[in-house]
């Protein structure tokens, strides 16, 4: 006989003799308290049987919280402070003491202080002003574990104040027989197998009734990795504020789109192969517009629109060339041209999320490929002062309070800003975007209207998604080394907005 089965056995001779058991509390067995979540086990699987009936008996009782446990097992704060007080006139320095009780020193040494136990001598030392102390608070707080309450009402007030206790409830049950009440125990069978079919013990076998009320087993599955939860919550955040998503389903664009459509010039360091992915095969595309082109091509050579250019001779050749996106400013530029195009102008509000290209160095928070999320505003007469009121309020729905702006340098934005954000993991400002707003050399070009203003950032979403989740190395989120049970733990993102 099982432990179990021994345990339902000595249930049902003891209803059986008794008739009924009034509270569970009093029970025995084999000379220990009888567990009560154990009991409710047994008693659940006999309700289902209808076996015994049972009521449950609910009483409330004082227990110690931790604190009050740590008490009982090494004594009070107060009495903690008068053992490491020296006997003798010399008594133990403000340091020394506080090292040598630890937390207890704070409200120790004051209780030490009221009930006389400790003084000061002349050379402001702690020592002992009697010779032994009887540790009370520890003598009330063991009563209350053993009973669970205590006779004096004011110190039970006191040390639910100072939080040693706190109320608990303690379930026990009245039991008495059920409508099949038997000591005697058929096994019933759950499925019906081949063998009872082949047999005919199906016949008179005594099945087990289903639960239907009883939660499944929860199917193990996958979840949505946090780059991705990230990433959707910015997209609702983006059409909360009005913005349309612009299309990102090409990795691949020309040069001409990546750069020099953005007033990039071609001995840019970034289009260097050390900071860019160039294709092999097609390594270069035609498939520009010729009157853009050239009007791109002027303003790089020999300038216009206000400024002198670059002065130096613009290819054709490298403008063809393809290469992996380096970012979704791409995108941008392939819209606002298309804008351009339009009859008459109309403002908009654009976002896209998806993954760019770089050839970095990989470290602790730099990928050579990651996720941008751009954000672009095309609309008359916009200042600076809007883009960085956009960008609190964007941010400030993110959950991301604390941001600093430093100038930068950008070939297509002037102003430029760099986006720090605060990350408590790392301890420090890490930059997380880039703004500014479009320079005319990039807009007019596109044959926008001259009073039409551009502003625009860019960020990643992995560098937020690092401060959401407190990681503080990149590789920790994407590749071999990123936390399966992590993502499992996190199935939802929820990113404190305001």
């Amino acid at each position: 006989m099982s432990g179990k089965d021994a345990y339902t056995s000595w249930l049902l001779n003891l209803l059986e003799s008794k008739g009924e058991i009034p509270n569970s509390a009093d029970l025995q067995y084999q000379g220990q308290p009888v567990d009560q979540s154990e009991f409710l086990g047994v008693l659940n699987s006999l309700l289902s049987k209808e076996v015994v009936e049972y009521e449950p008996i609910v009483k409330e009782v004082w227990g110690l919280t931790d604190e009050g446990a740590a008490i009982v097992e090494k004594g009070s704060h107060e009495v903690l402070v008068f053992n490491a007080v020296p006997t003798g006139d010399d008594g133990i320095s403000d340091a020394d003491l506080k090292t040598a009780v630890g937390v207890a020193f704070g409200f120790g040494k004051g209780e030490a202080f009221k009930k006389k136990w400790i003084k000061k001598n002349a050379a402001g030392n702690y020592v002992r002003a009697v010779e032994k102390v009887e540790d009370q608070t520890k003598h009330d707080l063991q009563t209350i574990k053993t009973t669970g309450t205590h006779s004096n009402a004011a110190f039970l007030s006191l040390a639910k104040k100072k939080k040693h206790v706190q109320p608990q409830k303690i379930t026990t049950f009245k039991v008495r027989k059920g409508a099949k009440f038997t000591t005697k125990l058929v096994q019933e069978a759950t499925d019906i197998t081949q063998e009872m079919l082949a047999s005919g013990e199906w016949k008179s076998a005594t099945f087990k009734k289903y639960n239907f009320n009883a939660e499944g087993v929860q199917p193990s599955s996958g979840a949505l990795h946090p780059l991705m939860k990230v990433r959707e919550e910015y997209r609702q955040i983006f059409l909360e504020l009005g913005f349309s998503e612009m299309p990102t389903n090409k990795y691949v664009e020309s040069s001409f789109w990546n750069f020099d459509a953005l007033f990039q010039p071609q001995q840019h360091p970034a289009r260097d192969a050390h900071d860019t992915f160039f294709l092999s095969d097609p390594a270069t595309s035609d498939r520009l517009p010729a009157d853009y082109v050239e009007r791109v091509k002027t303003v790089h050579s020999t300038g216009g629109y206000g400024s002198i250019g670059y002065g130096y001779d613009w290819k054709i050749e490298e403008a063809q060339k393809l290469v992996l996106r380096t970012h979704t400013t791409a995108v941008s530029s392939h819209m606002l041209y298309q804008l351009a195009q339009q009859k008459e102008f109309k403002p908009v509000k654009w976002f896209s999320i998806d993954k760019v290209f770089r050839n970095e160095t990989l470290d602790a928070t730099h990928l050579a490929e990651f996720h941008q999320i751009e954000g672009v505003v095309a609309d008359r007469g916009l200042t600076l002062g809007d883009l960085i009121g956009v960008l609190h309020g964007f941010f400030q729905k993110l959950g991301i309070k604390k941001l600093r702006f430093k100038p930068a340098y950008n070939p297509y934005t002037e102003p430029s800003m760099e986006i720090f954000a605060w990350h408590d993991g790392l301890d420090k400002w890490v930059e997380i975007g880039n703004s500014g707003m479009f320079r005319p050399e990039m807009l007019l070009p596109l044959g926008l209207p001259p009073d039409v203003s551009v502003i625009a950032w860019g960020l990643s979403t992995e560098r937020p998604t690092m401060i959401k989740y407190g990681i503080n190395n990149i590789r920790d989120l994407v590749g071999h080394k990123c936390d399966l049970a992590m993502i499992n733990r996190n199935p939802i993102c929820r990113l404190d907005k305001d």
